[in-house]
């Protein structure tokens, strides 16, 4: 694997990131509850970052140590996995309160990366 195909997932974990957080900048809870389309949205973006973070390799992954990469593959799999049963509160929970986090240090990683 090249940097620069980890250089690029990690752009998609940014871009999607960015894109779940817009989507929810005046939305609520209950919105989300009530929007069919907004819920299988949030799905989907939140499967793709985590699709990505599980093709970063294990060196990249080293170096960017701020990054809680068990946990971000693991909601891709609970999503993937448990279709059926999504927790809508912990979705929300994820794109309210992980992603921000997550989308400053992808930013930092990918400063460093240019470097």
């Amino acid at each position: 694997m090249t940097r620069h195909n980890d250089e690029v997932r990690l752009r998609d974990m940014l871009s999607h990131a960015e894109e779940a957080c817009s989507m929810t900048a005046s939305r609520s809870l209950d919105d989300l509850k009530k929007d069919r389309m907004l819920e299988l949205a949030l799905v989907r973006l939140v499967e793709i970052i985590g699709e990505a973070a599980a093709r970063i390799n294990e060196e990249t992954k080293v170096k960017c140590g701020a990054i809680p990469w068990p946990q971000i593959v693991g909601m891709r799999n609970r999503l993937v996995h448990g279709y059926d049963n999504i927790d809508l509160n912990l979705l929300w929970d994820t794109v309210q309160d992980d992603l921000p986090l997550l989308i400053d240090a992808l930013k930092k990683t990918l400063d460093n990366l240019e470097k």
